[in-house]
């Protein structure tokens, strides 16, 4: 157990996203922790990431290399 007076208090605590998950944890912070976004919300962990193609970037990107990988072969 930590010493009193040396330690800080570290308690449950209650995350909350803006998504509506919420998840307990232990923690120094007092209070609830408010998320603007969670592993359960976010596009890299759930796998619906948006490809946003700005000026046909990205088909110029596939163009260029679909020449190096036949070339390559």
């Amino acid at each position: 157990m930590p010493k009193p007076g040396i330690h800080p208090n570290y308690q449950e605590i209650r995350v909350v996203c803006a998504c509506g998950h919420s998840f307990t944890t232990r923690s120094t912070h007092k209070g609830d922790i408010h998320l603007e976004i969670c592993s359960n919300c976010h596009p890299f962990f759930t796998g619906k990431q948006k490809l946003v193609d700005t000026a046909g970037r990205v088909e110029r990107f596939r163009r260029k290399y679909a020449k190096a990988e036949t070339s390559a072969k």
